[in-house]
C-alpha cells in the first residue's frame, strides 16, 4: 500500500483490555517461532472475539518489527461494538465486534 500511496498511514487497533503490543513487552518464541506461552502482558478475555489470543502471532510480530504501523490504538468493546452496529444501521455493512474495532 505505502509503495501505491507514500501518504497513507497505517494505524493498528488493540484491545484495550489486551493491550499486548502497547506493552512494549517482547513475545518469547520457540525456535520455530511460535510463542513460549501467554504474553507476559496478558491479563484475560476481552470481549472483542477473534482478536489478540493470549499472544502476539509471528506474522504480526514481523509485521510490527518491519515499522509497517505508525501507530497502535487501543479500542474499547464498548467502542467496537458501537462501531459495528453504526457500520449494519448506516452504511449496511454487517460485521462482528472485531470489525467495528
Amino acid at each position: 500500500l505505502k509503495a501505491a500511496r507514500p501518504e497513507i498511514k497505517i494505524i493498528l487497533a488493540e484491545p484495550a483490555a489486551a493491550p499486548l503490543v502497547m506493552s512494549g513487552q517482547p513475545q518469547d518464541r520457540l525456535p520455530n517461532n511460535a510463542p513460549v506461552g501467554p504474553h507476559p502482558a496478558w491479563i484475560g478475555a476481552h470481549p472483542i472475539q477473534g482478536w489478540t489470543p493470549m499472544f502476539i502471532p509471528y506474522n504480526l510480530q514481523h509485521t510490527l518489527d518491519s515499522g509497517f504501523a505508525e501507530e497502535v490504538l487501543p479500542v474499547t468493546g464498548e467502542e467496537a461494538n458501537k462501531a459495528a452496529r453504526d457500520l449494519a444501521s448506516k452504511e449496511g455493512i454487517f460485521t462482528g465486534i472485531s470489525g467495528g474495532a
